[in-house]
């Protein structure tokens, strides 16, 4: 799975705050060991040189010991999970320096936890894969009432997933985790061993015992699941951190003496030290979430009459689903989300509307079959052990009251339909976020299947406006609340159109961009990275001999080994004395699943095998059988690797062919030029993007632009760009088709390389010309990055990018193709968070 900018950017500075924090912590073993009683907070020097004067709340765990406590800010549909996991295994290799140990996985909720247990023990899906990587293949995954011995922390990754009400001290039905038991003797001495058990608790003071150390009887450490934890200084990994913000659960899971905290949210609270934060203009500019935001609602006092239109409003989008089907041969099936009032089985026959209304106006009215309907509630779990992305899969219509509100997933749920009380508002601000996720998180350029719906039943338009941006908020996404559509707001005159400053109108659809496109004998088209670039790779000519360098590890032994915490009377701690038994490893060469992992990088599956077979052919001559499967993860891992860069090598080699040939051409599109929109449609209530001095920006090509659709770096540099005096005019390129008016074949500007993703610049700016300063001589095409980006492989290429487009625009006589476009110039440029004011300088001095 390749990454999205955002992810890499998340990692980057988790890296650098982990690279920070080693650092930090062998200078303060350096001051410990001087004796001199300065203290020293490691974590917070760490903070610091990566997030500067930005507060960090210390902690410290139930030693007393400073312990690290960061939080990455993800909205809803950013893929936590999937950055949680990814986490775990840069603070196990690059912090921790181990492969094993054990990882406290904490959750909000029962929905969350079933998902979350089943994606990690899927051995194909991606958070499993990416632990398994970081384990070498051994990764052990648990649950509460699961046992595991000393020697599988010491050979296994192992992850121990926990609701977060077992794991609140507070809570008396979860005090069995501190309870005694047998099942975890192994890491603790022998009852009769009073030496070892006081050396012990010398060690480790807040592990629960019976008596106390130097009583007549002595201190008997408790053999259970909680003083196990404590001993094994686990990293924690807090799912939707906000709500474990009571003293009772931040108290208990520091007492567990973790190594690190991370914690994960798209609302931390105030105490969180926020290293990372995404928002939801990331998430759409990356694809990820369907937006806009549709809302329907619906006048009628009949709910059934909101209910049949959410049913017709299925009908398009199955259809549309078809369609696009056939044409790109992948698989959606849209599906409705129904929230009523009441499931219960006595709960009928009154004034609420209950599931089975529902169910039954949907069989006998709209004439959906009974095997498209499912019922979610805590008494009838219609999805038990169902998956709703399976093509084999028939349900269309999910009716629940609230077993769906937080923690539920799934990509191919695009109508959320509430029947609910209006004066409820719960509802809409819990389930706002289940129709956001995009399937593959990737757009369909079908614009009915690229946004979402919501369908309401007599609900006030000012309050049911208000509600979802509030639940725009809770999921993260408040800088996206001016992608929700109204259709009653609409009406009404909510959004205004905006056209051009009086000064810049004369360039109303004259201010060209050019792009890739393929010339074809009835004229040009966009170029597409599947079919043009893609599908003209020569497979055979990938090199697989580089993995002639890649050395396996060390084999594996398929003896287990126990470790047994003993005490020797020389020594005053305790020490770890192993002995061995045997045991199977478990691993198999399973050349399919290797297959299976490549699909993203090499779409033909009989060419991805016979990639695999020579792959493990190649290894097999090298090392024993044990010896790869031991291995097998870590093979796949470099595999991928290595024919990411061969063929980024090959599909480069293939788009300048098509240039040299002149097959593709980098120009102003004859046919269709794209051209800046005359005009956007704006929220007629979005605030206005300002200068420092309050004023509102002068120079925006547009006579005033929303401060919503930009992030802090974005909203500085185009601040910055507004009081340049050489700057005619500047333009956000906007993501998506939300802001545009009439003309939908107007959307946001964007190149197509020789790699998959599309890049879209952020800012298109023009300089005055030196004659007539009312017109424009160049036009500048900016891409900012953040600092922790640059020199990375992505950006990298888009310089690569950038660097040709100069090179062919310097070589292009664009009056040639275009009248309007008579002697100017347009020059691409990335710009770094770091330099992006020295770079503007030089392009308008």
């Amino acid at each position: 799975m390749e990454l999205k900018e955002y992810q890499q950017k998340t990692l980057a500075t988790l890296g650098a705050y982990l690279a920070a924090l080693a650092v930090a912590t062998a200078k303060k073993a350096q001051v410990d060991a001087l004796n001199l009683g300065i203290p020293y907070d490691a974590p917070a020097a760490a903070w610091q040189q990566v997030r500067g004067a930005r507060p960090y709340q210390s902690r410290q765990n139930g030693l007393g010991e400073d312990i690290p406590v960061v939080c990455l800010k993800v909205p809803t549909g950013g893929g936590k999970t999937f950055l949680a996991a990814l986490s775990v295994e840069k603070v196990f290799l690059e912090y921790r320096k181990q492969q094993t140990g054990l990882v406290l996985w904490i959750v909000p909720t029962t929905e969350i936890y079933r998902q979350t247990l089943a994606a990690l023990r899927n051995r194909e899906h991606p958070y499993r894969y990416t632990l398994d990587r970081a384990s070498g293949g051994r990764t052990l995954v648990l649950e509460k009432a699961d046992r595991f011995t000393s020697q599988q922390t010491h050979e296994y990754l192992v992850i121990l997933v926990l609701m977060l009400p077992s794991a609140n001290r507070q809570d008396k039905e979860t005090l069995k985790m501190f309870q005694d038991s047998t099942g975890f003797a192994d890491f603790f001495p022998a009852e009769d061993d009073a030496p070892a058990q006081a050396a012990l608790l010398q060690q480790i003071p807040n592990l629960d015992s019976f008596g106390a150390v130097g009583s007549w009887a002595g201190a008997a450490i408790k053999t259970s699941l909680g003083n196990t934890l404590r001993l094994l200084r686990p990293m924690i990994v807090l799912d939707e951190g906000h709500k474990a913000y009571s003293e009772g659960a931040q108290d208990t899971l520091r007492g567990f003496n973790p190594c690190f905290i991370l914690e994960l949210s798209a609302t931390p609270g105030t105490g969180s030290n926020v290293l990372v934060t995404i928002g939801g203009q990331e998430l759409l500019r990356e694809e990820m979430i369907k937006l806009d935001l549709n809302i329907i609602n619906k006048a009628s006092q009949d709910w059934r009459v909101t209910l049949l239109a959410a049913y017709e409003q299925i009908q398009l989008l199955t259809r549309k689903a078809y369609e696009y089907q056939s044409n790109s041969g992948r698989y959606i099936r849209p599906i409705c989300l129904i929230q009523v009032e009441r499931t219960g089985k006595d709960q009928e026959q009154g004034r609420f509307i209950h599931a089975n209304d529902a169910r039954n106006h949907l069989i006998k009215q709209c004439g959906v079959s009974p095997t498209q309907i499912a019922i979610k509630s805590s008494e009838n779990d219609g999805l038990e052990n169902i998956d709703l992305l399976s093509p084999d899969c028939p349900i269309q219509y999910i009716i629940t009251k609230q077993a769906l509100q937080e923690g539920w997933d799934c990509a191919f749920a695009y109508v959320l339909v509430i029947l609910t009380n209006p004066a409820s508002q719960t509802g809409i601000t819990q389930l706002v976020g289940r129709v956001l996720r995009q399937p593959q998180a990737r757009k369909t350029g079908v614009p009915e299947l690229d946004e979402s719906y919501v369908f309401c039943f007599k609900r006030r338009a000012g309050d049911l406006l208000d509600a979802i941006q509030r639940g725009f908020n809770e999921e993260g996404l408040g800088d996206l609340r001016e992608h929700i559509r109204s259709r009653a707001e609409a009406n009404a005159g909510g959004r205004v159109d905006v056209g051009y400053r009086a000064e810049f109108r004369k360039f109303a659809g004259k201010i060209y961009l050019p792009r890739f496109v393929m010339q074809e004998a009835t004229g040009y088209r966009d170029l597409s990275y599947t079919m043009d670039i893609l599908r003209r790779i020569d497979w055979n000519r990938v090199d697989l001999s580089g993995l002639d360098l890649v050395t396996l590890g060390t084999v594996i032994s398929n003896a287990d080994q126990q470790a047994r915490i003993g005490y020797y009377e020389q020594s005053d701690t305790v020490v770890d004395f192993k002995g061995n038994r045997s045991a199977e490893v478990g691993l198999t060469i399973d050349k399919v699943f290797m297959t299976q992992q490549l699909a993203d990088v090499v779409p033909n599956p009989w060419v991805a095998y016979s990639i695999v077979d020579q792959t493990v052919t190649q290894f097999l001559a090298r090392y024993d059988e044990a010896l790869v499967t031991a291995n097998i993860v870590f093979i796949i891992d470099e595999l991928k690797k290595l024919l990411v860069k061969q063929r980024n090598v090959l599909t480069e080699e293939i788009f300048r062919e098509l240039l040299m040939h002149r097959q593709m051409c980098f120009f102003l599109q004859a046919i269709s030029d794209y051209a800046l929109p005359s005009s956007i449609r704006v929220p007629a209530d979005s605030r206005k993007l300002t200068r420092p001095n309050n004023d509102l920006v002068q120079r925006s090509l547009f006579e005033y632009v929303p401060e919503e659709d930009f992030n802090e770096t974005e909203k500085a540099v185009a601040v910055y760009l507004d009081q340049q005096t050489e700057l005619l005019s500047w333009y956000r390129n906007i993501v998506g088709t939300q802001y545009y008016t009439l003309d939908t074949s107007q959307r946001n500007y964007w190149i197509q390389g020789w790699q998959p993703n599309r890049i879209y610049p952020d800012f298109v700016a023009t300089r005055k010309d030196s004659v007539d300063p009312t017109d424009y001589r160049t036009i500048y095409v900016l891409e900012t990055k953040g600092l922790h980006l640059k020199g990375n492989a992505d950006t990298t290429y888009k310089q690569d990018i950038f660097a040709l487009c100069n090179e062919l625009g310097r070589a292009t006589n664009w009056e040639a193709i275009c009248a309007d476009f008579g002697g100017k110039q347009i020059h691409f440029q990335v710009i770094y968070e770091d330099e992006w004011q020295v770079r503007i300088n030089e392009l308008f001095t």
